[in-house]
């Protein structure tokens, strides 16, 4: 209809046929009616061109689904989980210490292996959705999340005992199994929850964009801005909460406060279920990968000719490394064979960005105890250590805002390039040296905190809390040119074939750098805490040697650092053409 209506545009009345005294068609005005999709005079109305579908599994019709309204909905709904969210993530290592009673090693190591759970479940998320679809995935996760936040709040009433207990210095009283099971659970099941709606509902709120429309895909640029400020300023208001929360000791408002954000962000989620764009689950890539392994194991005993002969696909040319996956493509297409080759030439450098996790992770829980243990008074107020971390949220978004008018300018200047922006690699090696410096700088103020402590019983230093700034704003620095790039990085080399697997490693980064924080902190226990030592991280800080961690976190990221710059000087790019079918490769400089 369309093309049609574009020929009556060009031809105009040329279309009435000679002696017909039929009036000519405003066909100016039947092109206009066409566009609108309203469907009105028999015209169908206009479907979107990305092939998304309506609830009823229908092409979607463009003015009833999707665009900004369902695109702010769900930057509502995740705004309001964010700020739940992470009013827990940014206070369960305090919550763990003074209220379940937990040493500081302790709470550190249930921080850890929570917040790798979080992106495991990221995983378990983003894999089901291949299956089941975004929305259904999206709606039971955020299930999950508000029971998790109802028995957490429920429960904490019996956990707060005696009244105006789980303050800085002041534990509750012991409990019983079943109320340290209630915690567990509940915190396991936010866990799930959040992990499992944070992987698929920033993919499906970008559903709701027609990729193949220019202006819808213009706005699809836009709302992922938008997306990444909704969590920033949902970062920032749970920090408000927590500067009342941590001077006063009142953890059982600021838990309801977060359910009902969680249970209106659910029903913001269902509000517009008629009006979601979907797409036709298509199955996981893991089993794209599972082929072309099972049948170059199979293959193991034939030969692969030499220029490609008998090969399916065998015109297109092969790559020449990694040479015992080319005999799967004896029965297998050589294009996914070689999709299977570009996700194993990354794996070193996703196995250097593991170890930013680690050194991420710190900022809400060692460093969170260390802000405890100083001089937290400014005039008559109390500063909660855990909202030191807006230093590091200001310091990721500036960083953010600023680095096309800045960084990238000031590194044309210097380097003397006419190159537009960094390489990402270039990125993730400047945020790894960033990360190396904001870690130094934390072991000398805890050298220094430990220096000015009054050796007393009680975990106190005379060293003011604002001397942790710099580390905060060196990490949300490194976080910036890190997190950002990395997910670039992933998205540019990863072949088409295997797109959602771009998600897949960035989250489990995040899970296995969770279970490697905890790994190493109980070894670094094990060793410094024999023969009657309190160990690097006693229950009181000023026993023990938190420096020597942090110097000890400094060194294994400096080896990850050289490694990295190592692999990224010899990497080989994937280039469009290579993802669009045709074997082509460039070497990039990182």
């Amino acid at each position: 209809m369309q093309q049609s209506g574009n020929e009556m545009v060009g031809f105009g009345e040329d279309l009435v046929a000679p002696g017909n005294k039929t009036p000519p068609v405003d066909t100016a005005a039947v092109f206009e009616l066409q566009q609108s999709g309203n469907g009105e005079e028999g015209l169908p109305p206009a479907r979107t061109k990305d092939g998304s579908l309506d609830r009823y599994g229908k092409p979607a019709i463009r003015e009833k689904t999707g665009g900004w309204k369902s695109g702010l909905v769900l930057l509502v709904s995740r705004g309001l989980v964010t700020i739940a969210f992470y009013v827990l993530e940014a206070s369960i290592v305090l919550f763990t210490k003074y209220v379940m009673r937990q040493t500081n090693a302790e709470a550190e190591s249930t921080f850890s292996l929570w917040m790798g759970t979080v992106y495991l479940c990221s995983l378990v998320g983003g894999f089901l959705s291949d299956y089941l679809g975004r929305y259904h995935i999206s709606v039971f996760a955020q299930v999950f999340l508000t029971i998790g936040f109802v028995s957490l709040s429920a429960s904490a009433h019996a956990l707060l005992k005696p009244h105006g207990c789980g303050v800085i210095g002041k534990q509750c009283d012991p409990h019983s199994p079943l109320e340290v099971s209630m915690f567990y659970i509940s915190i396991y099941l936010i866990a799930l929850g959040n992990g499992a709606s944070e992987s698929v509902l920033a993919t499906f709120a970008a559903d709701q964009f027609d990729e193949e429309d220019p202006a819808e895909k213009q706005s699809k640029t836009s709302f992922g801005w938008y997306f990444v400020i909704a969590s920033n300023i949902g970062r920032l208001i749970s920090v408000a909460l927590l500067v009342y929360t941590q001077s006063t000791g009142n953890w059982l408002p600021i838990f309801w406060i977060s359910t009902s954000c969680v249970i209106t962000a659910l029903v913001f989620l269902l509000s517009l279920t008629r009006r979601y764009r979907r797409f036709e689950p298509s199955g996981s890539p893991i089993s794209r990968i599972a082929q072309v392994i099972v049948a170059s194991w199979r293959n193991r005993n034939l030969q692969v000719p030499s220029r490609g002969e008998g090969l399916l696909d065998g015109t297109r040319r092969k790559t020449d490394d990694l040479k015992f996956l080319d005999k799967a493509a004896i029965n297998i297409p050589i294009t996914q064979v070689e999709e299977v080759k570009c996700i194993l030439r990354l794996l070193p450098v996703w196995l250097c960005t593991i170890w930013s996790s680690v050194v991420f992770l710190q900022m809400p829980s060692l460093f969170t105890e260390q802000g405890a243990a100083m001089d937290r008074t400014i005039l008559h107020f109390q500063v909660p250590p855990a909202g030191m971390i807006a230093f590091d949220i200001i310091s990721t978004s500036t960083l953010i805002v600023l680095y096309e008018k800045l960084i990238v300018p000031l590194h044309i200047k210097l380097t003397k390039t006419k190159s537009k922006t960094l390489a990402e690699l270039q990125r993730i090696g400047t945020g790894f040296v960033i990360a190396v410096a904001a870690m130094l700088f934390a072991g000398l103020v805890e050298q220094q905190r430990l220096k000015y402590s009054d050796g007393s019983t009680k975990e106190m230093s005379s060293l003011h809390i604002l001397w942790q700034i710099p580390q905060y704003i060196l990490m949300g620095a490194s976080k910036a040119m890190v997190c950002v790039a990395e997910k670039e990085f992933f998205a540019a080399q990863t072949p088409d074939g295997l797109k959602s697997l771009e998600m897949i490693l960035s989250f489990c980064c995040s899970s296995l750098g969770g279970y490697m924080c905890h790994s190493i902190l109980w070894v670094v226990n094990k060793i410094t805490a024999s023969n009657g030592k309190a160990g690097w991280v006693p229950p009181n800080l000023n026993d023990g040697h938190a420096d020597r961690f942090f110097f000890l976190l400094v060194a294994l990221k400096m080896l990850f650092v050289g490694l990295f710059v190592m692999y990224a000087y010899r990497y080989i790019s994937i280039s469009t053409q290579m993802r669009d079918g045709i074997e082509e490769m460039e070497e990039v400089a990182p």
